[in-house]
């Protein structure tokens, strides 16, 4: 098939549930044996055993650095190689104004949303440079880009994820490794259940396909950053937001 993934191993974070699972879905369809890392190691077990090619599940904190490092060593022990790492894990925190939002509030998003995604990187980069290849997808948002009212510490988070993609994507540019960043508008989730219906009718209205997206069009977008044919293409972000961005 088209970007064929045969013979590697792929990380997708968060992949219990949502555009994680979808993502591991279509990984393990083209031929990725996929680690499905999450918090929850039921979940991602019950996600795993789905999936062909010898997919597994692995419990990860992604805000706890060891436990970060201890996941990737597990994968690692277990194929031997990581090719492809899919940072999705997040979440959308609390929702209010910012004079609403406590330390913790913010502390909570950034922790998972930007300390996740460093720490993982992190963990696979100097694997992916002795081997002279590597795919990175980090999971944004449109958020990130034009900022949602209401919702401080997700729109900052996300903006931090598009700089360290874009930044890391230059820094080992020159090593086999393509890092970029996907940009989905508001997608049919359980994460939807986080915001109010007023911040869930803000977002669809903003969208000229005047619609949610759903995981599988997420996936879909992933499943090229993922794979060898994406060979010309680093430091970039993806819109997936039926129209919504357009720059």
């Amino acid at each position: 098939m088209p970007f064929d993934l045969s013979g590697q191993t792929a990380i997708v974070t968060g992949a219990a549930t949502g555009i994680g699972e979808a993502i591991a879905k279509r990984l393990a369809e083209a031929g990725a044996t996929v680690a499905v890392a999450d918090l929850d190691k039921e979940g991602a077990d019950a996600v795993a055993a789905s999936l062909p090619h010898n997919a597994f599940g692995v419990q990860v904190d992604v805000t706890n650095s060891a436990s970060v490092n201890a996941a990737v060593a597990e994968v690692l022990k277990r194929s031997g190689r990581v090719h492809i790492l899919v940072n999705n894990a997040g979440i959308a925190g609390k929702a209010g104004p910012v004079t609403d939002i406590s330390d913790d509030d913010f502390a909570k998003v950034m922790s998972i949303n930007v300390n996740g995604v460093f720490f993982f990187c992190r963990a696979v980069l100097a694997h992916m440079k002795e081997h002279r290849y590597g795919r990175i997808v980090n999971i944004a948002s449109i958020a990130g880009k034009e900022g949602n009212p209401n919702m401080i510490a997700y729109s900052g988070s996300k903006a931090a994820v598009i700089g360290m993609t874009k930044s890391m994507g230059k820094e080992f540019a020159t090593d086999g490794i393509c890092v970029n960043a996907v940009a989905p508008a508001v997608v049919r989730t359980k994460i939807l259940e986080q915001l109010t219906p007023q911040q869930v009718t803000y977002m669809t209205d903003k969208i000229p396909m005047r619609r949610t997206g759903e995981p599988w069009e997420i996936a879909a977008v992933v499943h090229f950053l993922a794979s060898p044919d994406c060979s010309f293409v680093t430091a970039q972000c993806y819109d997936a937001s039926g129209g919504r961005a357009t720059y």
